[in-house]
């Protein structure tokens, strides 16, 4: 099998790649609540000859393959959905208060052609393609649970791939960039902080504790862990989202619940911002005579990708696609001239990279000149389908060609 003919045969898949994207956006689920989508992919699976198998709350596993020996590649797309009320305008808006305003439709469908395209040509793989559809990304849940409960193991996964659809660049659809080795995307931790005090009437201060005046105190300290606390090249990001204090303006409330997030590089550098939070909270508390404390929520640590599997992608990229349609981060800043910028937006896929040798791609899905000129997460955000053949024929390809290579 040659590239040519891969991506011709998925250009044959276009109407049931148009099919699949059309049902799963007009039927989002959020989390791990992802019943409609389940049973749809379960369908088109089992109709190509395929056997899922459910693995944690809300995943399915698919292998392809196996018949000649050899390593185990994995290919990730995520399901899940925001909830957010769809503005976008396509004939198949949800209708439930939910929108795939990620683009997790585009890549369920993707995973599904390349489904289609594996099963094929399963009998010229050299291993195993493992097709991981994974619930819960937005809220960082999904991939840890599917690995909890085995997706990396029997058959045991050599190395794997993701591919994130991306709105609103200035590149042409179907241009695929693949990260460089090293970090491609920050750890991501929520946080709570409970201040309690001591209510009583606003004109008698004296007979209470002000939770509020702690927790002023305390948001101007936290930003002094990055102005004062950490070096130069420690990028990092702490940010206070939700503050919920009272109701009335003559009354000193009880106590005062404030959230946020952190983002940051570096293992190390995420665990000492946490420990400083926790000092700084509780000394500031005391300083104001109030009971104060962090609750540290989900998170999930930096994707880190894998600098030989970087450099053979973007070689099957290449071969797929052409020199003109793909490109490693670094290629693509070169020719820019300027500094290749990290992505501030956190991945859970993360969780798999710490465990086995991995490979983030971004998939240009539609150019701001072109009318896609909303971001992600945006309620008028959309993606251009153009892309959904090249990008099922990347998930497939890839597999196989690293297979192929590293028999």
């Amino acid at each position: 099998m040659t590239s040519e003919q891969l991506l011709a045969e998925a250009g044959k898949l276009e109407e049931n790649l148009l099919k699949d994207r059309c049902y799963l956006h007009s039927h989002p689920g959020t989390g791990f609540d992802l019943s409609e989508t389940i049973a749809y992919v379960k369908s088109e699976l089992t109709a190509i000859g395929c056997e899922p198998q459910e693995c944690g709350q809300a995943g399915l596993i698919v292998t392809i393959g196996g018949k000649r020996p050899g390593k185990v590649f994995l290919i990730r797309g995520d399901m899940d959905a925001l909830p957010i009320k769809e503005e976008a305008d396509v004939p198949f808006t949800s209708a439930n208060g939910k929108m795939h305003a990620c683009g997790h439709d585009m890549h369920t469908s993707m995973l599904l052609g390349a489904a289609r395209l594996l099963k094929d040509h399963e009998d010229e793989i050299n291993g195993t393609v493992k097709l991981m559809f994974q619930p819960a990304e937005e809220i960082f849940a999904g991939a840890k649970d599917m690995i909890d409960a085995g997706v990396l193991k029997n058959p045991d996964v050599d190395a794997a791939l993701m591919i994130h659809v991306m709105a609103g660049l200035p590149l042409s659809a179907g241009t695929v960039v693949a990260c460089d080795g090293g970090v491609s995307a920050p750890a991501a931790d929520y946080f709570e902080i409970k201040i309690q005090g001591k209510g009583c009437h606003g004109s008698m201060p004296n007979a209470g504790v002000d939770p509020v005046t702690a927790a002023a105190h305390i948001i101007t300290a936290l930003q002094e862990i990055h102005a004062r606390e950490l070096a130069l090249m420690d990028e990092a990001v702490l940010t206070i989202g939700t503050i919920h204090a009272g109701l009335a303006a003559n009354v000193i409330p009880d106590t005062v619940e404030m959230s946020g997030t952190i983002r940051t590089y570096d293992e190390e550098v995420r665990a000492f911002i946490k420990t400083r939070m926790e000092d700084i909270v509780k000394s500031i508390g005391a300083a104001f005579r109030a009971d104060a404390q962090v609750i540290h929520g989900k998170g999930c640590p930096v994707l880190e990708n894998d600098a030989s599997l970087s450099a053979c992608t973007v070689r099957y990229l290449q071969e797929i696609l052409g020199p003109g349609k793909a490109f490693s981060q670094g290629q693509l800043t070169a020719m820019a001239g300027g500094k290749a910028p990290k992505t501030t937006g956190s991945e859970d896929f993360a969780f798999v990279s710490q465990k086995v040798p991995s490979i983030m791609l971004a998939l240009a899905a539609g150019h701001p000149d072109n009318g896609y000129c909303y971001p992600q997460h945006h309620p008028k955000v959309k993606f251009d389908e153009e892309v959904l053949v090249p990008g099922s024929a990347v998930y497939a390809y890839t597999a196989m060609r690293w297979l192929e290579e590293h028999i």
